[in-house]
């Protein structure tokens, strides 16, 4: 399923957008990534935390125009401006909700079809090329986003429909599941903290950037290697589709050792990310909901840990 070249509208997220002379200066004192990593041709992963290290939300950034753009899960959306807004009366930058001014497009094995509206997207994972008001993102390996304001997506979706089969939300999140990137959603907001989610590991997290709030727990948790809850790949054989946020258990604790973090239909079965204890994912038995609900296997994720090559970021 997930190798079929396909197309869908990424409806399940909105766009923040932080405009105005102090943007870029407002916000690298407020997120984990590192702001001046930004160009025209490079964009980021990214989260905000509490002053505890808590993500508040998760999100993909990147430069256009007088400021930036923020996609995250839309329900994140209002109180992750609500707070922000708190930060930014005495700083020159604008924060609105944009989403309305946007429609974003999943691209799976679609490069040929992004060449047809004049994008040569680079493979290199993060990178951004622009053309005629068009935005592309190499998100991962073979999968891209699309960007289009408002009043050409109608007239683009035609084009992309003449190249693509349309597929669903469904189809975009396995893929992401795959490429083991994980993402705060409402049942998880302010749940894990970035090194949970393997942000450090996918260059959403900088060590060398300076302070921002949460920085301090962060920054602990990865020079003291204390971390024992992390992002797995894991594969449940049958059953309902779990939400994100869904407890999950292995008999020889007496607590929940994770959550579920997104989770997505595969042909045969399901496919989860989750945060799990790292001893009890080792272990092996996990399960869903309860200690005797149904089992999980781990799979294996597309990169590996690395402290070392981190914390050079």
């Amino acid at each position: 399923m997930a190798d079929s070249a396909f197309f869908c509208t990424l409806s399940h997220e909105g766009v923040l957008a932080v405009r105005g002379a102090d943007a870029g200066k407002f916000l690298q004192g407020q997120l984990t990534c590192n702001l001046n990593y930004l160009s025209d041709t490079q964009s980021s992963l990214g989260a905000r935390c509490t002053q505890k290290g808590r993500m508040q939300s998760s999100f993909r950034i990147l430069l256009q125009g007088d400021g930036v753009l923020l996609a995250m899960a839309s329900e994140l959306l209002e109180p992750q401006l609500a707070d922000l807004k708190k930060y930014a009366v005495f700083s020159k930058s604008k924060l609105t909700d944009e989403s309305a001014a946007w429609v974003r497009f999943g691209i799976d094995h679609g490069d040929a079809a992004l060449s047809s509206l004049g994008l040569e997207l680079p493979a290199d994972t993060d990178c951004v090329v622009r053309h005629d008001g068009l935005i592309a993102i190499r998100v991962s390996t073979d999968r891209a986003e699309l960007w289009v304001a408002a009043d050409q997506a109608d007239a683009i979706k035609g084009k992309l429909s003449a190249l693509l089969a349309e597929g669903d939300l469904n189809q975009w999140l396995l893929g992401q599941i795959r490429a083991g990137i994980g993402q705060v959603m409402p049942a998880t907001r302010e749940l894990f903290i970035p090194q949970m989610l393997n942000l450090q590991a996918v260059g959403g997290v900088s060590f060398k950037k300076g302070c921002y709030t949460g920085q301090e727990i962060v920054a602990r948790m990865q020079y003291l290697g204390k971390l024992k809850r992390r992002l797995y790949r894991v594969q449940l054989d049958a059953g309902e589709l779990p939400e994100p946020g869904t407890q999950l258990f292995a008999p020889s604790h007496a607590s929940s050792i994770g959550e579920v973090v997104i989770a997505a239909r595969a042909d045969n079965n399901i496919e989860l990310l989750a945060v799990l204890q790292a001893e009890a994912a080792e272990a092996g038995d996990l399960h869903v909901g309860a200690p005797d609900g149904p089992a999980l296997h781990v799979l294996e994720l597309p990169y590996s840990l690395d402290r070392d090559r981190e914390i050079q970021r």
